[in-house]
C-alpha cells in the first residue's frame, strides 16, 4: 500500500466506495465518474503504478477477474458489449498511478466514443519493430 494513493485509501476503506466484489487480492468498485451505467474499476490490493510493476501472477489473475466481472455485468445489465481498458502512463491516459482495469458496459448508440483515428501500417516499420522486439521476447 502507498499512503498517498487514492486507490490504496479506497482499498483500505479510508475513502468510501460502492464495492461490487472483493477478495484477498482485489477490490472491484463502481467508478464515481462512470463512462456508462455499470462502469467498474478492478483494483489489485498490491500497489503497483502500472502493468510493468505488477507481478505476473497478479496480472494474470486480474484479467481472469476482468472476464468474470464482464460476464456478470453483461448478464445483469443486458449490455451490447464491454470494453476492458487498462492505461499505463500519462501519455496513455493514466491519471491515477495505481494499476487498475476499467470494465465498461457498452450499449448500442451510447455515444461513449472510445475510438481512435486509424493509421496505415508500414511493413518496413513493422519488420523493424519485430526485429528489435525479438531481442527481448
Amino acid at each position: 500500500m502507498s499512503e498517498n494513493c487514492i486507490f490504496c485509501k479506497i482499498i483500505e476503506g479510508d475513502i468510501p466506495s460502492t464495492t461490487l466484489y472483493e477478495d484477498e487480492e482485489f477490490k472491484v468498485i463502481f467508478d464515481i465518474f462512470p463512462a456508462s451505467k455499470g462502469h467498474v474499476i478492478i483494483l489489485p490490493r498490491y500497489h503497483a503504478a502500472n502493468i510493468f510493476e505488477l507481478p505476473q501472477e497478479i496480472t494474470a489473475k486480474a484479467f481472469v477477474l476482468a472476464k468474470k466481472i464482464a460476464t456478470v455485468l453483461k448478464k445483469v445489465l443486458g449490455c451490447d458489449g464491454i470494453n476492458i481498458l487498462q492505461n499505463n502512463g500519462e501519455a496513455a491516459g493514466q491519471t491515477v498511478f495505481h494499476l487498475h482495469i476499467h470494465v465498461i458496459p457498452r450499449f448500442k448508440d451510447d455515444n461513449m466514443g472510445l475510438t481512435w483515428k486509424q493509421g496505415q501500417a508500414s511493413l518496413e516499420v513493422l519488420e523493424e519493430i519485430v526485429t528489435e522486439a525479438k531481442k527481448y521476447l
